[in-house]
């Protein structure tokens, strides 16, 4: 709190004199008033001598008065002397008072701006206290979320632990079902053991009958490959390739196309003598078939502007249409399996028109049912 003091005008020193001044008119009035009330008096005849006598005792009372009244002025001056150097002191208090007032103002000043200071200081103390109470109540709430589920998970691991002891007892007994069936499987394989000797016997014995078979077939895939090429002469449209040989497209259809051309049904002709031929050359204990395999170029077929839809369907009904002539031209159906494969098996990945025309192929195999 700020205290402030004003310094006052000394007015003591004029209210003395000033009361004085009053006294002195008092007096002259009052002499003025027995005056003429004397000389009122003394022109009074029926009263005169009366009235003097009246006069001078009055005249004696009002001196007395006076000389009591200037006693009294005179105490009132001595008076008021006295009080206006009590006033004269009491101003230097006041002014040291003020002085030292003035000083304690400064000294609130600084008490204060002090108090505002620590009051910043508290506020902000303040406010991180309510920030570490909400960390602390955050804090808290997690706690008890975790204790919540940790009690959950301890709960759950319970249950698990039950399930697994449950599912121990189940595995136990299945063991001990699965020992019995070992038991008795191993009886079983004993008594199988002569059983499996025998079939491996038989196994062993249908492999090499296999292979035989197979290298029969290979003794004469050799001899077909060679009377075909005899037969066809020309090697620009038949190309030995492996344990087979290639049959270009073009001189058997046209593009886009599965109706043998009139060349395409006289090689045909040809390649059907070699494969009757061979028919009454192999032994009749080999089982062996003729794969007529389809191939076609990448070139996609146009949707709706053909009977047939994709590249697949071409080249099956190619190969149908070859198998159909062979047949046509004697040869047993049963030697003969057709099959399609469209573009999906290239000899060559190019684009250009060489490549192309390599790609749309007839394969023919000889092999082993």
């Amino acid at each position: 709190m700020n205290f402030r003091f004003r310094n006052q005008t000394n007015a003591w020193p004029a209210f003395v004199d000033l009361f004085s001044n009053l006294v002195i008119i008092l007096i002259f009035l009052l002499i003025v008033f027995v005056f003429l009330w004397t000389t009122t008096s003394v022109f009074n005849k029926d009263s005169g001598a009366k009235a003097v006598a009246d006069l001078r005792a009055t005249n004696e009372e009002q001196a007395a008065r006076i000389v009591q009244m200037t006693a009294d002025e005179e105490e009132a001056k001595r008076l008021l002397i006295l009080a206006r150097n009590e006033l004269e002191n009491l101003a230097a208090s006041n002014t040291e008072l003020t002085n030292e007032l003035q000083q304690v103002d400064v000294s609130m000043d600084e008490l204060i701006a002090d108090y505002e200071a620590k009051v910043a200081e508290l506020q902000s103390q303040g406010t991180d206290l309510r920030d570490q109470v909400a960390s602390l109540t955050t804090q808290l709430n997690q706690a008890k979320l975790d204790k919540q589920k940790t009690a959950e998970l301890e709960q759950e691991r319970r249950e698990l632990q039950a399930q697994m002891t449950a599912q121990r007892a189940e595995l136990a007994e299945q063991l001990n079902k699965l020992n019995a069936a070992l038991d008795a499987a191993e009886a079983a394989a004993h008594e199988k053991d002569i059983q499996y000797v025998e079939m491996s016997e038989r196994l062993n014995k249908a492999l090499a009958d296999k292979v035989a078979e197979l290298n029969d077939v290979a003794q004469y895939q050799s001899e077909f490959y060679r009377a075909i090429k005899d037969a066809l002469g020309d090697e620009r449209f038949v190309q030995p390739d492996g344990d087979r040989f290639i049959i270009a497209s073009d001189i058997l259809f046209s593009s886009g196309s599965y109706t043998l051309s009139p060349e395409g049904k006289n090689q045909l002709r040809l390649i059907a003598n070699v494969i009757k031929d061979l028919e009454n050359v192999i032994p009749t204990n080999i089982n062996w078939i003729i794969r007529v395999d389809g191939h076609t170029d990448r070139q996609q077929v146009m949707s709706g502007t053909r009977a047939f839809k994709n590249n697949m369907e071409l080249s099956l009904l190619r190969a149908n249409a070859v198998t159909d002539e062979l047949v046509a031209n004697g040869v047993s159906p049963r030697r003969l399996v057709p099959s399609g494969f469209g573009d999906l098996h290239p000899v060559t990945l190019g684009t250009d028109t060489d490549s192309m025309q390599q790609n749309r192929r007839i394969e023919l195999q000889l092999t082993n049912r």
